[in-house]
């Protein structure tokens, strides 16, 4: 399913209700990364209904034990098309009997995609329709094309934030939180990019100042702006094996740490929806070259 405005065309597929391709048309470039299966099969999934990775893949509710795959199951579901006009596209997935086998709610997620001239606004909504609270976390995970006239490399790159941060990253180690951090960001808003950086696994974010961030190209031919407003979490991944992408992640949640084993309630970032309440977040992409 295709739409487009006099900036921008975007395609997304109904597996995952997840974005195939974002093309700026002016000078005919793809933003979106393509896929290929020797790097990261994926391009643009949602995660749902949980970020990262669980403690062996096991959680808990009232005491009861649950499985579910690392980023949940949504982005292996087909959503249903439920609204679209010439700039804008909604999906919907509920729950079935399939999903509620391992997680045992009751849920309606929407993804919408809107063309606003040069930018894309993706909005997820998370509707309750039970009578009890439902416990989920949501996150984002595009993945960017790395492509400039100087070359597809990540060296060729940096991320510029919005503001200047003092941050640590919070080391991951085979997808769960070590306990362990490490200085990223000391009072600059510019990361200059390298493979080297993503040995130990992805770069992990919390209390980001700034609400954006642009990728940048060396050359000044790549600006890629991305707002990530009130998503208190942001991941930053390319495997480290010189893959031509880069993903920028805004998560509500977070994997699991070795030691956790407690209920799904007490993950950091898990969102406690009460009956009949809806949540919404929203990320944007600008291209501003």
């Amino acid at each position: 399913m295709t739409i487009e405005n006099s900036f921008l065309r975007l395609s997304v597929k109904g597996s995952g209700a997840e974005m195939v391709s974002l093309c700026h048309l002016e000078n005919n470039r793809e933003y979106l990364w393509q896929g290929d299966p020797s790097f990261w099969p994926r391009r643009a999934p949602v995660l749902f209904p949980v970020v990262g990775k669980l403690n062996q893949h096991t959680y808990r509710i009232d005491g009861k034990s649950y499985t579910l795959p690392q980023h949940g199951f949504a982005r292996d579901k087909t959503f249903d098309l439920v609204a679209g006009t010439d700039d804008k596209l909604v999906f919907q997935l509920r729950d079935d009997e399939e999903s509620r086998k391992n997680y045992p709610f009751l849920f309606k997620l929407f993804i919408c995609y809107q063309l606003i001239g040069n930018k894309l606004l993706v909005t997820y909504e998370v509707k309750n329709p039970d009578q009890k609270e439902l416990l989920f976390s949501i996150g984002a995970h595009p993945g960017f094309a790395l492509d400039s006239r100087d070359g597809n490399t990540l060296d060729e790159f940096y991320l510029e934030f919005e503001e200047k941060e003092n941050v640590e990253r919070y080391l991951l180690k085979e997808g769960l939180f070590s306990g362990e951090k490490e200085a990223v960001l000391t009072d600059s808003a510019i990361l200059p990019l390298n493979y080297k950086l993503f040995e130990k696994d992805a770069i992990v974010l919390k209390d980001l100042k700034s609400s954006a961030v642009s990728l940048k190209s060396r050359s000044g031919d790549y600006n890629l702006k991305f707002g990530f407003e009130s998503w208190p979490h942001f991941g930053i991944w390319t495997p480290k094996n010189n893959a031509p992408f880069l993903c920028l992640e805004p998560w509500q949640g977070l994997a699991d740490t070795y030691e956790y084993t407690g209920e799904f309630a007490g993950r950091e970032g898990v969102i406690i929806l009460p009956a009949g309440e809806s949540f919404k977040r929203s990320y944007s992409i600008e291209i501003m070259d």
